[in-house]
């Protein structure tokens, strides 16, 4: 191959170049902006991660699952993650192979910005040697590989359904000059670089366009017009990119260094939080997933809509939107940016709420623990929770099931709820959340116990991640029902009945506990699958979440998710969460119990335990 005699350099070169240079000062200030606006100990996290090559092999690793190939949406429809990586990679692909090609063949056009990608128009073939044609061959390859990913896009907007998709986003007017552009880069490449394939050479797919349009269009006229247009189109998509969804592609591989770093939002609007914000690639996924949409009169307020307000700053909508959420986390689960979105929402709670004043009580009394033995290391510690004395059922099987396996514990709140502080959290009172954690903390280590047994999910994700309790062991009901079980402490009876499982929020999604609670009924019965599950599942509509969400939107939530629940025809519908207990029981005709009730109707009080 030899440089064309043109002096390595053409004007229609200039859209392009223009559009390049904006959008590369464009990121670097916005990725100043915000790393100056994290906290000095965030930017230390950051700085100590980009050394540590445990870190550095997931970002790595995150970028190329997630941003090339798209691994989580394959897992979801494999068209749909066909269309993404498609394009993403093959995209990716064609610039690297460029960039190869011009340190091989042309070294000195090293460092040029628009040289690779107008590689064919500069570079002539000099002769059919092996290593010309291979490159030929990948570069059609993976410009044949993103036409079909562009047909696929094209297709989804007339019949989402078909990839995987009941309903799709509305785009913004910035989103359509971006999308338009997408959709016309790669055309316009194939016309440019099969109009010039006849100089530069080419391959099956350009050598064929150049033939087939060489026959009635006339070929060398038609060169500069087409590179021209693929330049200005190039130019135009990259001068839209930060004003519309498609800056997801640029900003997605700084969030994985800052999500991979450990960094929190703080601030609905600054650092992780902007880098979260710009993330979101409008895909629609979270549309389909939000279990209020099961009425489409609810679609604004799904997550997708939030953080597009979030850009515009649209304060009402953002507050409206943060404010309905369930935060139930399956947008959350799905996202595959990753994105927080139930994060952002509480943190724009809090920035409204958090300065109003609150009245409150602290429910728990230091009495409950304190009566705790100081020396037995291996007592245990029950943990009820507000909602579980709401449903005492609950705390009665519990007891059964401490009295059969000869358990030794203390009962935290027997006289009374004792509050984790997450209504609190949610609420966006943040300074009342973290007075009542630090009471609840002093009071479980005071109590000498070292594992903590709760029957609230919600309870259990907030000690967690909020509470300091080092040396402290956590456990659902359904953890340690499924330990006793496995010890042979505990012997239970099978039964002819069939249950089916609901996942709640924030024990599945939440804390990721989706296999012990299934063995446990399985040791009992015939577990059933319900329609969708573990991470999929459907909220049970009764979530302290919200703080808008009317009564008659709740029980149509809850209705849909029954129906996904019995899918199967179970016998009973088993639940892990006092607050799903409580509402499911109120709409459904099937009955309705907690897994400790199901555990504690079952155990074989006659059976040898060994």
């Amino acid at each position: 191959m030899r440089e064309r005699i043109i002096g390595g350099y053409d004007h229609f070169v200039l859209p392009f170049m223009i559009g390049m240079i904006f959008i590369l000062v464009y990121l670097l200030i916005a990725m100043i902006k915000v790393i100056m606006s994290l906290p000095a100990s965030d930017r230390k996290k950051l700085a100590l991660s980009l050394i540590n090559p445990k870190i550095m092999y997931k970002n790595i690793r995150d970028i190329i699952c997630d941003c090339l190939l798209h691994i989580k949406i394959f897992k979801r429809n494999l068209l749909l993650g066909y269309m993404h990586a498609s394009i993403a990679f093959g995209w990716f692909m064609i610039i690297v192979i460029g960039h190869i090609e011009v340190m091989l063949f042309v070294p000195q056009r090293n460092g040029s910005l628009y040289y690779p990608l107008f590689y064919r128009f500069f570079v002539a073939e000099q002769n059919q040697t092996l290593k010309g044609a291979v490159f030929f061959f990948l570069m059609d390859f993976f410009l044949l590989v993103i036409l079909s990913g562009i047909g696929l896009a094209m297709y989804k907007r007339i019949r989402s359904r078909a990839l995987g998709m009941r309903r799709t986003t509305k785009p913004c007017f910035a989103d359509r000059v971006a999308l338009y552009c997408l959709w016309s880069i790669f055309p316009l490449r194939l016309l440019a670089e099969g109009f010039t394939a006849g100089i530069s050479g080419g391959s099956f797919l350009t050598k064929p366009t150049n033939m087939l349009f060489a026959s009635f269009l006339g070929n060398d006229m038609n060169i500069m017009p087409t590179w021209w247009a693929y330049s200005t189109v190039l130019g135009i998509f990259f001068l839209a990119l930060p004003f519309s969804r498609y800056m997801h592609i640029p900003t997605e591989a700084f969030y994985i260094f800052l999500r991979n770093a450990g960094l929190k939002i703080h601030h609905p609007r600054k650092g992780v939080a902007e880098a979260e914000i710009y993330s979101c690639s409008s895909c629609g996924i979270c549309l389909d997933a939000c279990p209020m949409n099961v009425q489409k009169k609810n679609l604004p307020y799904s997550s997708v809509y939030f953080i597009r307000f979030q850009r515009r700053n649209n304060k009402k909508k953002i507050n409206e939107i943060a404010d309905k959420c369930l935060m139930c986390g399956k947008c959350v689960a799905l996202c595959p940016v990753g994105v927080d979105s139930c994060g952002l929402k509480q943190a724009q709670r809090a920035v409204v709420n958090n300065t109003l004043p609150y009245d409150y009580k602290f429910l728990g009394t230091a009495g409950h623990t304190a009566a705790a033995p100081q020396n037995d290391d291996n007592g245990i510690l029950y943990f009820a929770g507000c909602m579980t004395h709401l449903t005492p059922a609950i705390i009665k099987s519990m007891t059964k099931i401490f009295e059969a396996a000869g358990e030794k514990y203390l009962f935290a709140d027997k006289d009374g709820g004792v509050c984790c502080g997450r209504p609190l959290m949610l609420a966006g009172k943040t300074e009342a959340a973290k007075e009542v954690i630090a009471k609840n903390t002093q009071n479980i280590m005071e109590s000498g116990c070292k594992t903590v047994v709760l029957s609230c999910p919600i309870c259990l994700k907030v000690l967690k991640e909020e509470y300091n309790l080092k040396g402290i062991t956590l456990l659902h009901h359904t953890q340690y029902i499924n330990n006793l079980i496995q010890q042979k402490r505990l012997v239970l009876n099978k039964s002819e009945e069939s249950f089916v499982f609901h996942d709640p929020c924030e024990l599945g999604r939440g804390c990721n506990i989706y296999n012990e609670p299934r063995n446990v009924l399985q040791s009992i019965g015939q577990l059933k699958k319900a329609g969708k599950e573990k991470k999929e599942s459907i909220c049970c509509g009764g979530s302290l979440g919200s703080l808008t969400l009317n009564y008659n939107d709740r029980v149509k939530i809850t209705q849909e998710s029954l129906n996904i629940l019995t899918y199967n025809n179970p016998d009973k519908i088993v639940t892990a969460c006092p607050l799903c207990l409580k509402t499911f029981s109120d709409q459904s005709a099937r009955p309705v119990v907690d897994i400790a009730q199901t555990v504690a109707e079952n155990i074989c009080n006659g059976c040898i335990k060994q």
